[in-house]
């Protein structure tokens, strides 16, 4: 190991000094990507999301490591990697999870303490040919527990020395009404843990995390409850909103008419079709990958005839819960969750990248976590939103029945808007290693909603001619949409930068942002390489809107838990450095640079310079 510290030592001395001193104090420059406040319940009880800023590199074609890291295990490697590039004993780091895809392999690492892991402390790296492209962490410095040498604590890591001791003063049992209290909820069952929390102040908390659920409200929270005091100190919010119609995965809104589709189902990615998990056959609207129904679970749409032919025609001149417009509701919210499950397996959401199956296959990850879409659900109106737990729960999307008409709309019947929520459970899981925690700051938060329009978008594009992107006409009634601005090319259109964010404190205002970089950065992609219609089903092609998905979801997967704008952008470059040998990243920096992600962008400052070879 004294190979690898003088190498580390060597190799990262030069960014040493650009770190910050005051490791702990949050101020306007960098609260949105620490920390997100949230109002909870019908008291508006006030809760700080706080995670540790994370410091992020890429290394383009990746660092050479030692001969002995290569017949080492992905859990192996990673922990030696990080007690390495950290100083800290091997004691206090534990795998955490991770999977291999063609020959890039990513790992997520926790750090502990006294046995105990910390909730919000975490790292992550990639490889690409056994060489570390990426490596993000937040770790803390626990009262000389971690060994950093010289001053490199300063860059990977807080330092604290008050740290609360490790045995509970309260049983978990104790703690769950107060949780429940604050929360307007009630405990799910789900198996209670004791994990540490670093707070904003600089300490660090001993919590019981237990998860907090109401079904009637659509709520559904991870309390962290002080094991000492019995104070709800933070939650974690499954939950993403949306206020806003996404695009569809073939037509946009109801009006364009129903079609019938035969076989719908990509083999590859569900290999016993939609309505088989393995062990169960069903002629409903329930399978390996969701379950669709209103109300309970047992409330499903049967097949109008058999052979499953789910045949509904919607009529939207009558209510949402006409017999007819339920079906047609429940059979089409069931087609567009397993549509996107397929086609974003192809791109990299697998079982072994924490997707939603009950039947695995065997091929890692955990299963028994199919999503759950309520449609007409009654927690609310004009509305929908995605719950995403960690892997091995389900994710649970609620749609609800929009009141902007005469005749109320059914947003189960706005595809855009089920395919927003869905992304909302990939870019959950697929940020931070499966957690479902990865995306709960200001900033990460609003990136999550971006991410979610932006996909909706690919879905919706239908040929090399970019079309700029409105969202929410039909349910709202508005040709203009529910966004502020179209997402468009044209800085006339849509003028958002990353400096907007300065005056952004919502995260879906922030998500337009973010979403309208992206919108830039697919139409770059388009512009280069043309676009395939068969972009869905077929990956291996080289046009720009499958180059796009790739790196979409690939960047995913390399970023750190709870992603800054510039912390994702660098995901992307890297992406493509990993797929395509760095071939598109003159590309990718001058279109985050046109608005204003160039390299020097930090703290919401705008910069449209690119790297010298660029220019």
């Amino acid at each position: 190991m004294v190979f690898l510290n003088k190498f580390f030592a060597s190799v990262y001395l030069a960014v040493v000094y650009a770190s910050t001193a005051n490791a702990f104090q949050s101020n306007a420059s960098n609260q949105h990507s620490t920390s997100r406040t949230r109002s909870i319940g019908r008291r508006g009880l006030q809760f700080e999301a706080f995670h540790p800023e994370t410091e992020y590199q890429t290394y383009g074609t990746g660092l050479d490591l030692p001969p002995s890291f290569s017949p080492q295990s992905l859990p192996d490697a990673s922990v030696t990697f990080v007690t390495s590039r950290l100083g800290v004993d091997s004691s206090k780091v534990s795998y955490k999870s991770g999977f291999t895809r063609e020959d890039t392999k990513v790992a997520y690492v926790k750090q502990a303490h006294n046995g105990i892991p910390f909730a919000n402390a975490v790292a992550n790296i990639a490889w690409k040919n056994d060489k570390v492209v990426s490596f993000g962490s937040s770790f803390v410095k626990t009262g000389g527990s971690l060994q950093y040498q010289s001053s490199h604590y300063y860059l990977y890591g807080r330092f604290t020395d008050k740290i609360a001791p490790s045995k509970p003063s309260l049983p978990v049992e104790a703690v769950i009404p107060t949780a429940e209290a604050a929360l307007e909820g009630k405990y799910n069952g789900h198996p209670a843990t004791l994990e540490y929390l670093a707070r904003p102040d600089g300490s660090v908390a001993l919590t019981h995390v237990i998860q907090i659920q109401n079904e009637e409200t659509g709520t559904w929270y991870e309390a962290f409850v002080d094991a000492h005091s019995g104070e709800v100190l933070t939650v974690t919010d499954f939950v993403s909103d949306a206020t806003y119609k996404v695009l569809p995965v073939e037509k946009e809104t109801l009006p364009e008419g129903q079609e019938i589709r035969v076989d719908p189902h990509d083999i590859l990615s569900s290999p016993l079709a939609w309505h088989d998990d393995g062990s169960k056959k069903t002629t409903t609207t329930a399978g390996n990958n969701v379950i669709a129904y209103k109300g309970s679970q047992t409330s499903l749409t049967s097949q109008s005839a058999d052979g499953l032919v789910f045949n509904y025609t919607y009529d939207d001149t009558l209510a949402p819960t006409v017999a007819q417009n339920i079906d047609a509701a429940r059979t089409n919210a069931f087609y567009i969750i397993n549509t996107v499950h397929d086609f974003a397996y192809r791109y990299g959401f697998t079982e072994a990248a924490f997707n939603f199956q009950t039947n695995n296959f065997g091929k890692g990850g955990k299963g028994n976590d199919r999503v759950l879409m309520s449609v007409q659900d009654s927690g609310g109106t004009n509305n929908a939103n995605f719950a995403t737990p960690a892997d091995g729960q389900s994710g649970t999307c609620r749609m609800y029945v929009w009141t902007l008409t005469p005749v109320r709309r059914d947003g189960a019947m706005e595809n855009d808007i089920i395919v927003h929520e869905m992304t909302h459970g990939i870019t959950n899981r697929m940020t931070g290693g499966g957690t479902g925690r990865c995306l709960q700051t200001t900033e990460a938060g609003g990136m999550g909603e971006g991410w979610s329009d932006a996909m909706a978008s690919w879905t919706e594009q239908k040929s090399a001619k970019v079309e700029d992107y409105v969202l929410g006409q039909y349910v709202t009634n508005k040709p203009a949409g529910i966004r502020t601005k179209p997402y468009s090319t044209s800085a006339t259109v849509n003028p958002l930068r990353y400096s907007s964010i300065k005056a952004l404190n919502e995260v879906h205002n922030i998500g337009e942002v973010w979403a309208n970089m992206l919108h830039n950065v697919y139409a770059a992609l388009v512009a280069e390489y043309g676009w395939s219609d068969s972009a869905r089903t077929n990956p291996a092609g080289t046009e720009g809107n499958i180059v796009y998905l790739h790196l979409f979801l690939d960047a995913l997967s390399l970023q750190p838990c709870n992603p800054t704008f510039t912390s994702a952008r660098d995901a992307w470059i890297q992406a493509d450095i990993n797929r395509y040998g760095g071939k598109n990243g003159c590309l990718l920096w001058k279109a985050f640079a046109s608005r204003g992600l160039g390299v020097k962008a930090a703290k919401y400052v705008d910069d449209s310079s690119v790297p010298a070879a660029c220019a």
